[in-house]
């Protein structure tokens, strides 16, 4: 079964950072195989796309909105990736959720659909 646990989030003011975390089993996952996203989800909105990595290199997209605040990466040795994000603002409360992709080629995965497998999320509230 595979599980993915976020933690990290929390209470911030508006300036400050947070680091979030998503740990993966291994059990029925190659997580050196994964595209691993970041998505968030504020009250009354629906899912947006945070951020990716990929499988190979490790490269990254980001929503254009998000870019040069956020920052992905991981370290597959630990099955876990992390989302740093700096320069907290008021908008970016959310519950925020890692999701894998097992399958899909290395590039910019955007849609919550392509991704089979999602944690519980983790809530971020950053105070004005």
């Amino acid at each position: 079964q595979v599980q993915l646990v976020e933690s990290g989030g929390g209470l911030v003011q508006a300036g400050g950072s947070l680091r979030l975390s998503c740990a993966a089993s291994a059990s029925g996952l190659t997580f050196t195989r994964c595209n691993m996203g970041w998505f968030r989800q504020a009250p009354g909105k629906e899912r947006e796309f945070v951020g990716v990595i990929s499988w190979n290199y490790g490269r990254t997209y980001y929503a254009d909105s998000l870019k040069g605040r956020f920052t992905i990466s991981r370290d597959d040795a630990k099955n876990t990736v992390y989302l740093q994000m700096n320069s907290l603002k008021p908008e970016d409360t959310a519950v925020y959720y890692c999701a894998a992709d097992p399958l899909g080629p290395p590039s910019r995965r955007e849609s919550p659909t392509e991704y089979d497998y999602w944690g519980q999320g983790t809530r971020v509230t950053v105070s004005s």
